[in-house]
């Protein structure tokens, strides 16, 4: 379909699609129901809005959220494209004014959340607006198996019944087979057509670091990306508020966010960030849903999240824009037990069983030694084809090992010997006790056993205990030792295990982490440093590029929308790489449609023509 790649062009400036938005756009324009999973990122919203622009009628978008609704409107708006939304925000004179626009056909597009669609008479309004399809953003809301199930999504199951000649489009960036089965079940999909993007997000770099002072580190890493938009999410609203506020007075714009705050303040630090008025959000795991940030150039966990779909949802928040983005785990073995006294207070067995097992997974993503991107795909089913990302810690450095096959012996005999030892013969212990048994720590739960007799007792002195603890994780992950059911973590032998005491080969570990030293506030590290130039950047010239954004943020700020409606970052690096300086090579540029080319190129332009009179051209070689 020609007209697919010119729309693309014309209209939101692109040459090419992303990887699988043409197949769905192409298969909804055909009359087919879709479900399509593509990660944060991926192009969610351009699979409705291009067919939206290519069909005769009104495409209605469901969606639970009021700030994407406008901030998607006001995006559609700059491109050209006869879009609006009705929500609890607008008051009633405006509220007429669309209801007028879509009786007489001014819109192609209608972004509603499922409460509006489901009002008394509303659905028989849509009846006779020509409604030609229906979207259904975020989709796993209306699954309870989804991680974010809303009651009030269940209601537009009603909209097959009223819509049965309609094609649906059913999108989310996560979701697993259960998931998706149980939308297509909900909606009432017709034989929908399926599509399952990758999970890699190829420009993100994982980094875990162990925590030591979580605050300074923190501050350094911020500050040596200046300039640069980030998110830190924390556990807690307590932490979120004051790393908020401890950034703030070392010189880092940020604001917190989380569920404690009333909802004028938390939009108003939303809007902040969004317009690059504030440069780091300090939030908890209710801020990102739905954030059409493309320029968030870095994630931090200031503590360990609960789960990994948590994690991959949260630093999916990074480079949205294609751009490289940076995620850093700050990781402390104490986050986990800090973690695991909360599941306890769970009432439910079940829930608290689940939860247990996802932070284990969690923890064994901080610790691993292999790739981080190949855990993380192996995790939701999908295998990596490459040995070595390029793109996280441990391929980027890999942890050094050790010979670790008298430390694991040692590990595992303690673990035999305190169950053979005990009152009963199946009782187990978890890795905290058997390091301390191991460093012959005094304490009440060792004498209660008596565990002090055993012959492993104190024999691991040459390792702290947080060592030994790191260790037995270890010795779980290969297979020696399995955690087992029950109330607490405790761990016995597997097979494995008892065929290396018999065996004793060698066996290699990754060596224990070290704490990095803390650093003093007054640290010339903490000076900030000039933007970090990362693989898959986009060369350009960095001045001109600054004063390129500054117009944008100018141009933004006129019309009271946030800078990336006007240009993204991916759009001004190739402007200051270029240096497009008539309409048709302003016209080349990825990312400028006709109508921004009319709105927007001039001042764009102008700059670049002042830049290069008082500086010289520069060639770039990506």
């Amino acid at each position: 379909m020609p007209e697919l790649r010119s729309t693309l062009k014309r209209v939101f400036g692109y040459d090419s699609f992303r990887p699988l938005q043409e197949e769905i756009i192409t298969a909804a324009m055909g009359g087919r129901d879709v479900l399509a999973l593509l990660p944060t990122g991926g192009g969610k919203s351009l699979c409705f809005q291009l067919p939206a622009l290519l069909g005769n009628g009104l495409t209605v978008v469901v969606s639970p959220l009021i700030a994407l609704m406008k901030d998607q409107v006001d995006a559609l708006t700059a491109m050209g494209v006869a879009a609006t939304f009705l929500n609890s925000t607008l008051g009633e004179r405006e509220a007429k004014l669309r209801l007028s626009g879509l009786w007489n056909n001014q819109y192609r597009m209608l972004y509603a959340a499922p409460e509006r669609l489901m009002l008394p008479g509303f659905l028989e309004k849509l009846r006779e607006w020509n409604v030609t399809l229906i979207a259904i953003d975020e989709a796993h809301c209306i699954s309870e198996w989804g991680h974010d199930f809303r009651p009030e999504y269940r209601q537009i199951s009603t909209l097959r019944e009223q819509f049965p000649g309609v094609p649906f489009m059913a999108l989310t960036a996560t979701a697993t087979e259960r998931v998706r089965a149980d939308i297509a079940k909900q909606l009432h999909l017709h034989e929908p057509a399926n599509f399952v993007a990758s999970f890699n997000r190829p420009n993100l770099t994982y980094r875990v670091v162990q925590k030591a002072d979580g605050y300074r580190q923190a501050l350094h890493f911020i500050r040596e990306r200046k300039g640069e938009c980030g998110i830190v999410y924390c556990f807690s609203r307590k932490s979120a508020e004051g790393l908020a506020e401890k950034l703030t007075a070392d010189g880092i714009a940020a604001s917190p966010y989380h569920a404690g705050l009333t909802d004028k303040v938390r939009a108003e630090n939303q809007e902040q960030f969004l317009r690059d008025e504030v440069r780091v959000i300090c939030a908890t795991i209710a801020f990102g849903m739905g954030i059409n940030k493309p320029n968030v150039r870095f994630v931090i966990h200031y503590e360990l999240p609960k789960n990994i779909e948590g994690y991959y949802q949260e630093t999916g928040r990074a480079g949205r824009d294609g751009l490289p983005g940076e995620c850093l785990l700050l990781f402390n073995p104490g986050d986990a037990m800090k973690q695991a006294r909360f599941i306890d207070e769970k009432p439910d067995a079940d829930e608290r069983r689940i939860a247990r097992a996802q932070l284990q997974q969690m923890v064994r993503y901080a610790e691993c030694a292999s790739c981080r991107r190949a855990e993380l795909l192996g995790y939701f089913g999908e295998a990596y084809a490459g040995q070595n990302c390029g793109a996280c810690d441990n391929c980027l450095t890999p942890p050094e090992t050790f010979d670790g096959s008298v430390a694991a012996q040692k590990f595992l005999s303690c673990v035999w010997r305190a169950r053979e030892a005990s009152y009963r013969g199946d009782a187990t212990f978890g890795i905290n006790h058997h390091a301390e048994v191991l460093t012959g720590a005094d304490t009440e739960r060792i004498r209660k056993w008596q565990h002090d007799r055993l012959t492993t007792f104190g024999v691991g002195k040459e390792h702290p205990r947080d060592a030994w603890q790191h260790i037995g994780r270890e010795l779980v992950r290969l297979g020696f030792l399995r955690l087992a059911s029950g109330e607490f973590p405790t761990v016995e032998l597997t097979e494995e295990g008892v065929q290396f005491l018999k065996e004793r080969p060698p066996l290699a570990l990754t060596r224990p982490p070290t704490k990095p030293a803390r650093t003093r506030k007054g640290d010339t590290m903490h000076e900030e440093k000039p933007r970090i130039r990362r693989k898959g950047d986009i060369a350009c010239d960095e001045a001109l590029f600054e004063k390129l954004r500054q117009l944008r943020r100018e141009i933004a700020d006129s019309r009271s929308v946030p800078a990336y409606i006007v240009f993204g970052d991916v759009t001004l690096r190739e402007m200051a790489r270029d240096y497009p300086v008539t309409e048709a090579e302003m016209g080349r540029i990825s990312g400028v449609g006709t109508k921004k080319l009319e709105d927007f190129a001039a001042p764009f332009m102008d700059c670049i023509i002042k830049h290069l009179r008082e500086n010289p051209r520069q060639a770039f070689l990506d």
